[in-house]
């Protein structure tokens, strides 16, 4: 039961991570109908920033406030730049674009940093651990994460639902041709939402250094889960990203720590530890395909 609440946590953390990557992308997606699969480089770009200026600062304060306008800027100037022409294109056009951004900033990275691993220690204040219940230690810094992503929910939930800037985000996303004919500027809207959904995904990226290596290419990876969040949790909707990174997160660690314990019970060790680990690679993927059995257009889509 103790490893049980522990990997729960474990999957709530990973949830949270997820979120602030499936937020950005799927606000992008659902306002612009943009497929941007540069969106884990942005991830990748707020890792490294924060991974720098904590190095030379010794803070990872500064680090994490340096990393989310930085990406944030970078994004703004690849809408203003390379997503602004692809709107009107198809969804092709936009994969074959948005692929060809996700090389550049890798290599882009190698010649700025180089082809060796960075990496960031936990910072101290955040180093230890809290008995939440009595034999149950856990890190603090995963901790906060988790309360981070909580807040960073709210704080979208407030911004889109109980704001001015929020109701013209809605009403882009609804009939951009009206809102610009009733005098919403329309790109500077999208420019300041690909922005945020960029300073979210380094965010998410500047969190996660601490916890792994920071390196080129280290975005693909967890953007073939936000995807999948989007896809579970509806397109274009804030809720439904929420709801769906909580679940791949939970899943996909559940999955992984107790699949092959559960197989031992029906085999032996070795096909049980094989078949348990391929299974819970699955696991989120026959997640998916259940939630579009039922729901089609995913948990909570944002039209309809």
């Amino acid at each position: 039961m103790l490893l049980f609440i522990e990997q729960v946590l474990n999957g709530l953390q990973l949830g949270v991570m997820l979120f602030l990557m499936a937020s950005g992308l799927t606000l992008v997606f659902g306002i612009m109908g943009l497929i941007n699969l540069a969106h884990g480089s942005l991830y990748m770009i707020g890792a490294y920033v924060a991974a720098t200026v904590t190095a030379f600062t010794g803070s990872f304060l500064l680090g994490l406030l340096a990393a989310v306008p930085a990406a944030a800027l970078v994004g703004a100037v690849i809408e203003r730049g390379v997503m602004r022409h692809l709107y009107d294109r198809d969804h092709l056009d936009q994969v074959l674009a948005t692929f060809g951004l996700i090389l550049f900033f890798n290599e882009l990275m190698v010649i700025l940093w180089g082809r060796q691993p960075l990496f960031m220690a936990i910072p101290e204040a955040l180093s230890g651990t809290v008995e939440l219940l009595p034999g149950v230690p856990y890190p603090v810094y995963r901790l906060v994460i988790i309360a981070v992503g909580l807040l960073v929910a709210l704080g979208l939930w407030g911004l889109i639902a109980r704001t001015r800037l929020g109701m013209r985000i809605r009403a882009g996303a609804s009939d951009r041709e009206t809102a610009d004919a009733l005098g919403v500027n329309i790109a500077l809207l999208y420019t300041g939402v690909f922005a945020l959904g960029a300073a979210l995904a380094a965010l998410a990226g500047a969190m996660a250094g601490p916890l792994l290596a920071v390196e080129a290419g280290m975005g693909e990876s967890i953007l073939i889960l936000t995807f999948v969040v989007v896809v579970i949790g509806g397109i274009g909707s804030v809720r439904g990203a929420l709801a769906g990174a909580l679940l791949v997160g939970l899943v996909d660690t559940l999955g992984r720590a107790f699949l092959p314990q559960v197989l031992r019970l029906v085999t032996d060790d070795a096909t049980a530890d094989g078949a348990g680990a391929s299974l819970a690679a699955m696991a989120i993927y026959i997640l998916m395909a259940a939630v579009l059995v039922w729901r089609p257009k995913g948990l909570f889509p944002a039209h309809g």
